[in-house]
């Protein structure tokens, strides 16, 4: 998966994906280093968008969905510990 820039909404949007993964109890910087780590891609079951699996710098491994925008951004949806 290639990209150069990820998009976040402000951390105080009640529906932002700041919030989706903080509900979760991962921080963005969790998704970030999940990404830069990615191992695995398929699609998920439910929305049916990307996701990616990838370790962070802790050793946790995440499940992250998101939207790709263009050719060189994602919106990260969400993520939780898989």
């Amino acid at each position: 998966m290639t990209f150069t820039s990820i998009i976040w909404d402000l951390d105080d949007e009640p529906d932002g994906n700041v919030r989706h993964c903080a509900a979760h109890g991962v921080s963005q910087n969790e998704v970030e280093e999940a990404l830069g780590n990615a191992n695995d891609e398929d699609v998920s079951r439910s929305p049916g968008r990307p996701i990616v699996f990838g370790y962070t710098k802790t050793g946790r491994y995440l499940a992250v969905v998101f939207e790709r925008v263009d050719e060189d951004a994602i919106y990260p949806a969400t993520s939780y510990d898989v």
